[in-house]
């Protein structure tokens, strides 16, 4: 135990410095029972993307078949994984950081084994085996079955790889463990993979070709956890606006639209987000679908990347900025009361100056909730890593960030003034952050609504809340009866 070991306790503090992601942790029995319990505990942070949180549920649950129990305490753990992100150059740091203290655990307790899952596993697996020697397990995200034997070579001494990618793995007979859970909301992976070549992104290389789960059991899925009291689900993919899935009985092929309308026929007091939608893709049977049933969420995350189509051409996104300004004015025109939110991407090579004013100008245009904002971070093997050279400073970089950083805060501000007076049905998740006499929960514009408690409510119910006051991120209501 830490409390009994000086050289622990200090590794403890860095820990606690270092640690960035989230730590995924179950409280309440395993649901297979004790008897499956083999004694050992693993400890799981992810990094990155939803995507990475799901995968790290589905790996609960894999290992969970074979004995060993989650837990939160880095002290009991026997097994050591994170679940890793390449997407920025930043995530890779705090994961070697993590890394590297991890590594400390193992030295002064021999026996402690650490594995790297996920984005960074095929990428960069013969400097975690080889070179550095930090880590006992690397696998891909197509790969987590094979995770109990390499958990057994490791126990035996060897350093054990699987990161080959597959066509056909979607996990869809794996029940994901539902760790660290607010028992209210829970994810659900409706495809893997990405077939959209973006010169930035590595999704591609580390996650492979787009497949989908088949219909059913994704149905199945969500009819399970709003048995079970969930009452929100969130579809997940890389770009869920592709899923596409052929019945081989009878070779009726199921768009995402009609998969939406299915999971929100499982009940009407299930919402139902999704995430991620790419601007060629959402279509406007998507959109009516969304428009016609109200425990679909209003709410459509769009990333735009840039605002200019000179930038959207080298990024190799496929569309222009008059497309994706097109599609938000479907999005309005159809489901007026909607939010959108972006991602988006400053100094990417070759930037202008008045390319990158485009990019702040759509932000205001297309009245962003939110976005996601960072600056560009080449990641080798990209397409832009081979083709473009990252020529602009990092201090323009920099700046550029912080002009679509203020912007998006002033839009934001107005947003969410503007829903001041308004009444609001919201899904109550838990205590606020603030105050334990406060609850906080959602609408279906994906804002987070703060609240005072009634004693008749608890998380997973619904309440409608008036806003009577708003920030840049939150709004502030009462409760307000029909």
């Amino acid at each position: 135990m830490y409390d009994n070991n000086p050289t622990l306790t200090g590794i403890k503090k860095e820990i606690d410095e270092t640690k960035q992601g989230q730590v995924f942790y179950q409280e309440k029995p395993l649901e297979n029972g004790a008897e499956n319990s083999n004694g050992k505990h693993f400890y799981i942070e992810s990094y990155g993307c939803q995507m990475n949180f799901s995968d790290s549920e589905i790996v609960a649950s894999i290992l969970s078949e074979v004995g060993f129990q989650p837990t939160r305490a880095l002290e009991e753990a026997d097994l050591i994984l994170v679940n890793t992100c390449s997407i920025r150059e930043k995530a890779e740091e705090t994961v070697r950081k993590r890394l590297r203290i991890f590594d400390k655990i193992k030295r002064q307790r021999p026996g402690t084994m650490v594995g790297v899952l996920g984005c960074m596993a095929e990428r960069l697996k013969s400097k975690f085996l080889e070179e550095e020697k930090l880590v006992d397990i690397v696998i891909g995200p197509d790969a987590y079955r094979d995770l109990p034997n390499l958990v057994a070579g490791a126990e035996e001494g060897e350093r054990g790889v699987n990161v080959l990618l597959s066509r056909e793995e979607t996990y869809a007979d794996i029940s994901p463990m539902r760790l660290d859970s607010n028992g209210v909301s829970a994810f659900i992976s409706i495809m893997r993979g990405c077939n959209n070549m973006c010169s930035f992104c590595v999704v591609p290389f580390t996650r492979g070709r787009e497949r989908s789960r088949d219909c059913f059991s994704i149905v199945s899925e969500a009819q399970d956890l709003y048995d079970r009291g969930y009452r929100e689900v969130t579809l997940l993919g890389q770009n869920v606006d592709s899923y596409h899935w052929q019945n081989p009985e009878n070779e009726q092929v199921v768009n995402f639209a009609t998969l939406l309308e299915m999971v929100a026929q499982v009940h009407p007091d299930l919402r139902v987000r999704f995430s991620t939608s790419h601007p060629k893709d959402i279509t406007d049977e998507v959109l009516h679908t969304m428009a016609r049933y109200e425990n679909i969420c209003k709410y459509i995350h769009l990333p735009v990347q840039s605002g200019n189509s000179v930038v959207l051409e080298r990024m190799n996104r496929t569309y222009d900025r008059e497309w994706y300004m097109e599609r938000v004015q479907a999005i309005y025109r159809i489901i007026p009361e909607c939010a959108i939110s972006s991602d988006i991407i400053a100094g990417f090579c070759g930037e202008q100056e008045h390319e990158h004013q485009e990019t702040v100008s759509m932000v205001e245009w297309a009245n962003y909730s939110m976005s996601y904002m960072f600056f560009y971070s080449e990641r080798p093997g990209t397409l832009a890593a081979r083709k473009y050279p990252d020529d602009v400073p990092m201090d323009v970089k920099k700046r550029r960030l912080q002009e679509i950083v203020n912007m998006q805060n002033q839009v934001s501000l107005r947003h969410n003034k503007a829903d001041v007076g308004k009444t609001f049905k919201v899904l109550i998740e838990g205590d606020s952050k603030k105050s334990d006499k406060e609850f906080k929960g959602r609408n279906s514009q994906n804002k987070m609504i703060v609240f005072p408690k009634l004693d008749n409510l608890k998380p997973g119910d619904y309440a409608w809340v008036k806003v009577t006051g708003a920030t840049s991120a939150t709004l502030i209501g009462e409760i307000s009866f029909p």
